[in-house]
């Protein structure tokens, strides 16, 4: 069976601004707004490392260490405050699946936060799997979350793609072997090209045909 799989974060919903939200909640003063998007979809550390950066005194990876589960626990508990589905993108799912596409969630937000999330926004029961970032030992870029994805899924690894929106996906993608079509419309817009992808994909409107063409 033909599979797509894609990333959770920055592709199929914006979980930027909770994800800031968490990240602030575990900062002395909120260090990080609408501009950082991008820095978000790059995990809890990444945000907590540009926060500190920003307060004007010495810190290090020891406080991200500590911050980190702060941050986890923060973000669990407010998870779909502001975080929506981007246009299109269920409906493309949905499509997919009526033309006999196996459909996966790939991510590196941790299982259960995962879970949670697409429980929230009710959309879990349409995906026929979903492999987090602590559901393996290893995480993307490792090729094997992402082959779980496709095989849990029932779909065949050689008829796959991933649909991602960073270079985390993209390297992913090379590494299973895989095209990845990289969506235009995160933080960093067509920029994304400079991983040179399979495709771009600028609304999910495209993806059905995309994916027939990618996956003949």
């Amino acid at each position: 069976m033909r599979c797509v799989v894609f990333d959770l974060d920055g592709t199929l919903a914006d979980t930027s601004a909770d994800l800031l939200a968490a990240a602030n909640a575990c900062l002395p003063a909120p260090m990080l707004g609408p501009e950082d998007a991008l820095c978000a979809f790059h995990g809890g550390r990444a945000m907590l490392r540009l926060g500190y950066s920003r307060l004007g005194r010495d810190w290090s990876e020891a406080d991200v260490d500590a911050a980190y589960p702060v941050l986890l626990e923060a973000y669990g508990q407010a998870i779909a405050v502001h975080t929506r589905l981007y246009p299109g993108a269920m409906e493309a799912v949905e499509l997919l699946k009526s033309q006999g596409f196996a459909v996966s969630i790939c991510t590196n937000k941790p299982e259960a936060l995962a879970e949670e999330l697409l429980r929230q926004l009710g959309v879990r029961g349409a995906f026929d799997a979903m492999i987090g970032a602590d559901t393996l030992p290893v995480r993307k870029p490792d090729p094997a979350p992402y082959v779980a994805a496709v095989e849990r899924a029932g779909g065949a690894v050689a008829r796959s793609m991933l649909v991602g929106d960073t270079e985390t996906d993209a390297k992913t993608g090379l590494a299973a072997g895989v095209p990845v079509a990289l969506v235009t419309f995160g933080p960093e817009g067509a920029g994304v090209c400079r991983f040179q992808p399979a495709a771009l994909l600028d609304r999910y409107d495209d993806l059905p045909d995309l994916a027939a063409r990618l996956l003949r």
